[in-house]
């Protein structure tokens, strides 16, 4: 299963939070799908990621999509 938020129009935090409240909600191995147009937002998901050791699958044209490993 996929999950898509859209967080575009919002700046940074805000991304990355609805991101931590989202991914409890994916099974592990699923993935969540960022939408975000903060140019922030490119360094927070990723920082956040390496932080709660989760994968950042891919970041390219203000989408980011994040894989549950835990």
């Amino acid at each position: 299963m996929n999950l898509e938020l859209d967080c575009r129009g919002l700046l940074c935090p805000l991304p990355v939070i609805k991101l931590a409240k989202a991914l409890p909600t994916v099974a592990v191995g699923d993935t969540v799908t960022v939408l975000a147009d903060d140019p922030a937002a490119a360094t927070d998901i990723a920082a956040w990621c390496r932080m709660r050791a989760q994968e950042l699958v891919s970041a390219a044209e203000n989408t980011y999509v994040v894989r549950r490993l835990s």
